[in-house]
């Protein structure tokens, strides 16, 4: 279990090595311990390629729906942009300082309360997972594998629940404890809520690195790589106290549709 609460890593309650041992290796979530620590040197060179660039209007309620009416475009008007295109910085005139970046990706996080897209889980030995990821700040979040697997995970801003259909079995967790907790703080920081260290550009990507210390089993690595002109997460990797690595990689956001409550409820009294 802890391999799979260290690779969601987005709470921040469990690490990988708290995780691995609870579930198979094929319904890990977002584990990380899906290999040895050896296992990257056996295939060098080898990254996850990054998801492509999100459906321009994905997110948007199309005209005529009873969400949203068209706008009214005259010939003295133009048309008005959609909140995604509203909310995107322009594109940097130049690289960006280490500074510039971690403060790119704090006001990305701190733009929405949110989110929900697809996710392609990549472990070293080349195991990969699909599924539907939902978050809900401050505390929420729920990561639903395809099948077969039959592991979910549920935060419900307290703690965290592993669960497994098939074997109808539950453990719960401190949200407290995961690597990536800080993705659903009410307000982030990176350079406060975690240990920095480094940043690196290459081409539109910003790679971001940091350390959690307060991680279940030790000290997580997790570089956040961020496409600064889609103004995206596109990545993240996770290694977790035990030196298991794994790739998460996002497409589809969407920070306009709320997810649905019940989606991070946590039913303490039973097993599901």
């Amino acid at each position: 279990m802890t391999r799979i609460l260290s690779s969601l890593a987005l709470s921040g309650a469990l690490t990988v090595a708290g995780i691995a041992s609870a579930l198979p290796l094929a319904a890990q979530p977002l584990q990380l311990q899906t290999n040895g620590p050896g296992a990257a040197a056996s295939n060098p060179g080898r990254a996850t390629p990054l998801p492509p660039a999100r459906p321009q209007g994905l997110g948007v309620p199309r005209a005529g729906t009873a969400q949203a009416a068209a706008p009214v475009v005259t010939a003295a008007s133009e048309p008005r942009a959609t909140v995604a295109q509203q909310a995107k910085p322009a594109r940097p005139a130049g690289p960006l300082s280490d500074a510039e970046a971690v403060a790119r990706l704090n006001a990305y996080f701190n733009g929405f309360s949110t989110l929900q897209g697809d996710f392609v889980q990549q472990a070293v030995n080349g195991r990969r997972l699909e599924g539907r990821l939902y978050i809900q700040r401050p505390g929420k979040m729920r990561f639903d594998y395809d099948a077969p697997v039959t592991t979910e995970i549920v935060a419900d801003g307290t703690s965290v629940a592993i669960r497994d259909r098939r074997l109808a079995t539950q453990d719960l967790y401190s949200i407290g404890q995961t690597p990536l907790k800080f993705l659903v703080k009410e307000k982030i920081d990176l350079a406060r809520d975690a240990s920095l260290t480094g940043v690196s550009t290459r081409g539109d990507i910003v790679s971001v690195k940091i350390e959690d210390r307060s991680t279940l089993g030790g000290t997580s690595k997790i570089t956040l790589n961020f496409d600064i002109v889609a103004n995206e997460l596109k990545q993240w990797v996770v290694i977790d106290p035990q030196g298991y690595e794994t790739t998460v990689s996002l497409s589809n956001l969407d920070t306009q549709r709320r997810p649905d409550p019940k989606n991070f409820v946590i039913n303490y009294e039973r097993v599901l």
